[in-house]
């Protein structure tokens, strides 16, 4: 696909974040500071590719493309949602186009496919979205930073928790059958069953599944005293739908991944189907804080709708980029600088909350909240916050070190204590 050039969204913004300043600073290099964002514009994952995009355009928008007295230049391609696709455009980008970085990308195969180009060519790799538990884990590589996303099994650790403190005692799941969905329903699995409680039964279903009443008369039968469900995409709206519609929402208390109630699915629903539903995010649009509200509020007279996780996690990782550059004054151009900086600051006054900062292996440690989808004074659905887990890191309260001797999760390993 012919390279698209950086077009700000054309919608007005609204004011700005109470931000740090990027204040001029005598710089020694000369030239603008490429930088490479891909994210996926068409494919399965286009409307969360947008919400990327639209965050972190966003951010640039309110705080202005330079950073001292260099111009910010980014140079944006659709991947496609393909991973062949996104190797061949980081490719390009950096080879060809002279970018000092590159940012970006959804699903975790284009992820892991960019990854392994970055650790080829040595070139800073920002992840402000992609959620592949190996890429800051067993398959760690030094010049490829989380910045603004999430491992996903850190994610659902805090909820299997929050449920055992509950008094819910035998879980089933139902989960996406593909890597992210065994990694957040393993991380529930290991801490619920840690804590005491047991699995009754678990069903794995394929991407973009119409029905799903199969696995529902199964889960009933079963009896548990909870249902924790995985699923992302065209599936999140039919697990609300159809949990509603065959009368299990006022029965099976049903908790679930953060993509599940996400803002983007449950903008579509009727509050009937999805209100009252429990979640874990790094994120929640509902959230009564002065930075999450600014943001919110900024992003919906900008885009005519509530912001989801994928716009929070755009804006923060444009935030945290411009934070470590002004830190090293801008040299772009000195990637171990870049990552230093980059790993080592503490970025406060993001939509997510309190602070954000990197661990050891590169992925951002921040809070966790449970939330529940409620309705707003205004009628529109939103998910508050109803309790928060502090500072959660991806090892949970694990030792890395031990805890990277266990498998990764898969559908033969789910952690499930003995």
């Amino acid at each position: 696909m012919q390279r698209r050039n950086f077009i700000l969204n054309s919608a007005q913004a609204g004011a700005a974040l109470m931000l740090p300043t990027l204040s001029p600073l005598a710089f020694g290099q000369t030239g603008p500071i490429k930088i490479g964002f891909m994210t996926p514009l068409t494919g399965v994952a286009a409307s969360t590719g947008r919400e990327l995009l639209d965050g972190w355009n966003m951010f640039w928008k309110q705080n202005g493309l330079k950073i001292g007295n260099r111009t910010v230049e980014i140079l944006v391609e659709d991947d496609g949602s393909n991973p062949d696709t996104a190797m061949q455009k980081a490719r390009r980008l950096h080879q060809q186009q002279g970018v000092h970085m590159l940012v970006g990308n959804v699903l975790a195969n284009t992820g892991l496919a960019v990854a392994e180009y970055a650790k080829t060519a040595n070139v800073p790799y920002l992840m402000p979205a992609v959620a592949a538990d190996e890429l800051t884990q067993r398959g760690r590589i030094p010049n490829v930073l989380r910045t603004g996303g999430f491992s996903a099994s850190q994610i659902t650790r805090p909820l299997a928790d929050w449920a055992r403190k509950r008094g819910y005692k035998r879980v089933v799941t139902l989960g996406q059958d593909y890597a992210f969905g065994h990694e957040q329903v393993g991380g529930f699995v290991q801490v619920f069953t840690e804590g005491g409680g047991s699995v009754a039964g678990q069903f794995w279903h394929p991407l973009n599944t119409p029905d799903l009443s199969t696995y529902l008369g199964q889960i009933k039968a079963l009896n548990p005293d909870v249902v924790f469900s995985v699923q992302t995409g065209a599936d999140s709206a039919r697990i609300l739908q159809q949990w509603s519609s065959y009368g299990f929402k006022d029965k099976i208390p049903l908790v679930t991944s953060q993509n599940v109630t996400d803002q983007s699915v449950i903008r579509t629903l009727n509050a009937a189907e999805c209100e009252g539903i429990i979640s874990s995010s790094h994120f929640a649009e509902g959230r009564d804080s002065p930075d999450t509200k600014g943001f919110v509020d900024n992003y919906e007279k900008a885009f005519k709708k509530l912001p989801g996780i994928f716009a929070a996690e755009g804006f923060t990782g444009a935030m945290w980029l411009a934070h470590a550059l002004k830190k090293i004054n801008g040299r772009s151009e000195d990637s171990p600088a870049l990552i230093s900086a980059l790993s080592s600051e503490t970025i406060t006054g993001t939509p997510f909350g309190k602070s954000v900062k990197m661990d050891s292996y590169g992925n951002p440690v921040f809070d966790v909240y449970i939330r529940r989808v409620v309705k707003r004074p205004d009628g529109k659905l939103v998910n508050a916050v109803v309790e928060t887990y502090p500072q959660v890191s991806q090892f949970w309260s694990y030792n890395p070190v031990e805890y990277l001797k266990q498998p990764a999760y898969s559908r033969a390993f789910q952690g499930i204590a003995k």
